[in-house]
């Protein structure tokens, strides 16, 4: 039973294939899943006592990835006493007493890592059996099939099927829309067991020592626009209300500056705990998930029970480590998790100028209605009270009375920022405003920045917000495609009476030709052609 138990039964291949499907579940590479499990104390697997719980399981990979390293540290060269074995049978050798020995402690090694070590919560019933298959080597554990016998069909990867809770037409645990979610039993509810319920330590009724796994992200809302609600948040404050050890996770980065209120209390939170060791940082979310986009990229952390202190921060692009600081998640004042760890020097010798932010002249989102668009445009103005309005991809004339607020911007000077942006990639991301003079308004596909008193100070500011200087610092808060006021806070407020370039911008803040570089090489130069709001 034990022969070929990981080299020959379980494929990584597989798994890479299976990892590159493209979901808000993605499933997880076992490159990925080696990194993360790296990050632990290693001799966590030496112990027989070690247990670990992967709280949404999809493919088994990491379960699969633990039981080898335990395996590995319990019964060292265990691999090279199957080779001998298999030789002596494909060479009909007998196996000798001693053999047969090894073969029964092995199995019995195999039975205690499989039953008192690892165990796991699969997110649906399809990913319960593909997890079993993973970890197994079957879907059913109590076939004969199984590399360990367990009395029952689920092993230690359970699933039970959960409803969701409603409230006025939401779940409370996890915001599911009851329209969309109230279901019959042929389809899946997605009410994950480990965020629906306030005891989740009862799931198991047991101490882990490690809670990992990669958790399902968000959930659609039902809302408008494609509204969704985040979940990985809600895996992680419920593994850690299992009191384990060590939590490890890896995560959408949005969380660093995410606006949705249960982010913010989830990072400030998890801050200010400051139990976060070890975070490793992608941008590039395809770095970890080949062929899969997820805004803002991804990260993996660990988090510690007991530790309180700085988080050593890397930054990765593609398989290099660009730079590794371990330093504070928040800096004094600053709300949000920077990423870019050699931006942070750049940032403290601007900010030592004590200027006003530049987010004190872009106004909140909706300017002008409450509504997704104007109802009525016209090509040519057909009534003396029309106003001209800036609309996605579209601009024409309404009615005064179809403008519900800020009349007072109407008659100003104002330039039109667009409130997403891009692919949340910060290098290649450009906010293009759009000069808006006097009678002009705008849907919500912009906010407003101003007003100003002339064009002319609009123009100076359209140049600065042109400077890769000015998209630098922008990209020190922008995580996601939402470009609104709280993106830029970081960007100092200049008098606009002048004009603004980056050689200018380089003088004022007296930055070296080392930072100068840094800011060049993290700024891509604009491209024709890119739209001005998305």
């Amino acid at each position: 039973m034990a022969n070929g138990l990981f080299d020959n039964v379980y494929n990584p291949d597989v798994l890479s294939c299976l990892a590159n499907l493209s979901n808000d579940e993605v499933f997880t590479p076992p490159d990925v899943v080696n990194k993360m499990l790296d990050m632990l104390p290693q001799e966590l697997f030496e112990s027989a006592e070690t247990t670990f719980l992967d709280p949404s399981c999809k493919t088994g990979v990491f379960l699969r990835e633990i039981a080898k390293r335990l395996l590995e540290k319990q019964v060292p060269n265990y691999k090279e006493m199957l080779t001998r074995i298999d030789e002596k049978k494909k060479n009909g050798i007998q196996l000798s007493p001693n053999d047969d020995l090894f073969m029964q402690v092995l199995q019995e090694h195999i039975d205690h890592i499989f039953h008192k070590q690892l165990f796991g919560i699969a997110i649906t019933e399809l990913t319960s059996l593909l997890s079993r298959r993973g970890v197994y080597c079957s879907k059913y554990p109590n076939s004969e099939f199984s590399v360990t016998k367990f009395d029952d069909a689920q092993g230690n990867i359970r699933f039970k099927r959960i409803n969701h809770t409603w409230v006025n037409g939401k779940c409370k645990y996890c915001s599911a829309n009851v329209n969309q979610y109230e279901r019959g039993d042929e389809l899946e509810t997605h009410a994950y067991e480990l965020i629906h319920t306030t005891k989740p330590e009862e799931i198991f009724n047991m101490k882990f020592d490690v809670v990992i796994g990669n958790p399902p992200y968000q959930l659609s809302t039902g809302g408008g626009q494609a509204q969704a609600t985040p979940l990985y948040d809600k895996f992680v404050e419920s593994a850690i209300k299992l009191k384990p050890r060590y939590v490890c996770m890896i995560i959408p980065a949005r969380w660093y500056a995410g606006g949705f209120p249960c982010i913010k209390q989830f990072r400030d939170t998890i801050t200010a705990n400051k139990q976060i060791r070890e975070i490793h940082d992608f941008p590039n979310a395809g770095d970890c998930f080949s062929g899969v986009e997820i805004k803002g990229g991804v990260c993996y952390f660990l988090w510690e029970k007991g530790y309180n202190g700085d988080t050593t921060f890397y930054n990765h692009s593609g398989d290099k480590v660009l730079s590794c600081e371990t330093r504070p998640l928040l800096e004094n004042g600053c709300d949000t998790v920077i990423r870019d760890n050699e931006a942070i020097d750049i940032l403290h010798k601007v900010q030592k100028k004590k200027e006003s932010s530049f987010s004190e002249i872009v106004g909140t989102l909706w300017p002008f209605t409450t509504k997704s668009s104007f109802d009525t445009l016209s090509e040519e103005k057909k009534r003396p009270d029309d106003v001209f309005a800036f609309v996605m991809k579209n601009k024409g004339w309404v009615r005064k009375n179809e403008i519900t607020r800020g009349q007072e911007l109407v008659s100003q000077i104002k330039l039109l920022l667009p409130r997403s942006v891009g692919s949340a990639d910060a290098k290649v991301d450009r906010v293009k405003p759009v000069f808006a003079g006097e009678n002009t308004c705008c849907s919500g596909t912009y906010i407003i920045c101003g007003p100003f008193k002339t064009s002319e100070e609009a123009e100076h500011a359209q140049n600065y917000i042109g400077t890769k200087f000015f998209h630098f610092f922008l990209s020190l808060k922008k995580v996601s495609q939402d470009t609104v006021r709280g993106c830029y806070d970081f960007i100092p407020l200049q008098d606009f009476s002048e004009d603004w370039n980056d050689a200018k911008l380089y003088k004022k803040y007296g930055l070296l030709p080392e930072e100068i570089e840094y800011i060049e090489q993290s700024v891509w130069p604009d491209k024709e052609g890119d739209s001005d709001a998305e």
